[in-house]
């Protein structure tokens, strides 16, 4: 799968702009500030729909004005495609795939897959569960769209629940009825949810373990696990099991949960366990091994992708190569030979030996230069 080109009017700092790429390693290099990772941006949002900056659409929109629109070129092993988004500051949008509307967003995700990595991604050892929940569902998401759907239908159950939990107008004997109700409900959705989260996992752990075992030369083993208080690991629940075994625990513990008011089971809480050498990598592992295993699960993603699909997703790599060791940098670039990776930079020789194609960014502009084995251009194309 590659990007073809993108066209942006009015996204951020960008005015009107047609970036086209090569098929192999494509380089948005210039100064801080300048909208480079806003051009990142920009293509990831035709792969989960939305910011990967946890931004609002009319965030997105070039200050001064009310609407922005995207377009994207990109080609599958099959055809080519043609994406549309079209933002409004008033909250609307429209999303389109070879020109006919799409409906809701999880129609719109799966068809262009992506794999970012930004250097928040390099917190995921150490950092909040919640990190590692988005590393999952972004991933699986663009898989399988209707993940999308059942995490929706997951928020707004749990938002639902919660509001009853600290609903004081009513005593609580009186909200254990509509409780009830919803607890049953959010248990279904729970399920799959997990389901599908263990199955990801068991795929990504084989693949992580061979990425972090070739990166060190075999002196390095990670594994990982889906921790979940209701199904941990290969707990052998089936759907059924894990549904009801949910919906009990939830209902006993009603009484903590209106004293915390907030719902205290289920997929929202869950996590990763990463383990390095048979160890808990969040309390061992050095900073440049969080970073081998960031780098592992990411090349992992792309895997699946591919073992899913039968082709590799595109690479979105953030200012990430200046966050590495020159060992993970030579690696990183050799893993992703035959591949297409769009990546930002501040520094430009890091490439300078490279076969890549450059452009230049400077404040929304964007100047493509010769891409030229061994040698950096300074000029834009004219």
């Amino acid at each position: 799968m590659t990007v073809d080109e993108i066209r942006f009017r009015d996204f951020r700092n960008i005015e009107n702009e047609t970036l086209h790429f090569d098929r192999g390693v494509n380089i948005l290099w210039g100064d801080n500030a300048q909208g480079k990772t806003n051009a990142l941006e920009g293509i990831f949002c035709f792969a989960m729909g939305k910011s990967f900056r946890g931004v609002r659409d009319r965030e997105l929109i070039r200050f001064g004005c009310e609407q922005a629109g995207m377009t994207m070129h990109y080609a599958d092993g099959e055809r080519t495609h043609k994406m549309q988004l079209q933002l409004s500051a008033a909250g609307r949008r429209r999303m389109l795939k070879n020109d006919v509307t799409v409906r809701s967003t999880a129609q719109f995700v799966g068809s262009f897959r992506g794999v970012l990595f930004c250097p928040e991604h390099l917190q995921m050892i150490k950092g909040a569960p919640q990190l590692r929940r988005q590393f999952l569902d972004a991933a699986i998401c663009q898989l399988r769209p209707t993940y999308m759907t059942a995490l929706s239908e997951y928020a707004r159950l749990l938002k639902h629940r919660n509001a009853v939990l600290r609903d004081d107008a009513k005593t609580e004997e009186e909200r254990l009825p509509l409780l009830d109700v919803l607890t049953a409900q959010l248990a279904q959705i729970n399920t799959r949810i997990t389901v599908t989260r263990q199955k990801y996992i068991r795929l990504l752990d084989a693949s992580v373990g061979t990425f972090l075992s070739d990166m060190t030369s075999g002196e390095e083993l990670a594994s990982l696990s889906y921790v979940s208080d209701i199904a941990d690991g290969d707990s052998g629940m089936d759907a059924a099991e894990m549904t009801e075994t949910f919906y009990r625990r939830a209902m006993a513990d009603t009484r903590r949960e209106f004293a915390v008011q907030s719902t205290l089971h289920g997929c929202h809480r869950d996590d990763i366990a990463i383990w390095l050498d048979g160890r808990e990598a969040k309390l061992y592992a050095s900073q440049g091994q969080d970073r081998s295993i960031a780098l592992a699960m990411k090349l992992g993603e792309g895997e699946l992708s591919r073992q899913a699909s039968g082709e590799y997703p595109v690479f979105l790599f953030d200012d990430v190569l200046s966050e590495l060791d020159h060992s993970r940098q030579a690696y990183l670039m050799q893993r992703l030979h035959g591949r297409q990776v769009i990546m930002t930079s501040c520094n430009r020789e890091l490439f300078e030996d490279m076969d890549v194609h450059m452009i230049r960014v400077t404040r929304g502009s964007y100047d493509m230069c010769r891409a030229a084995s061994g040698a950096i251009c300074t000029d834009p194309v004219s």
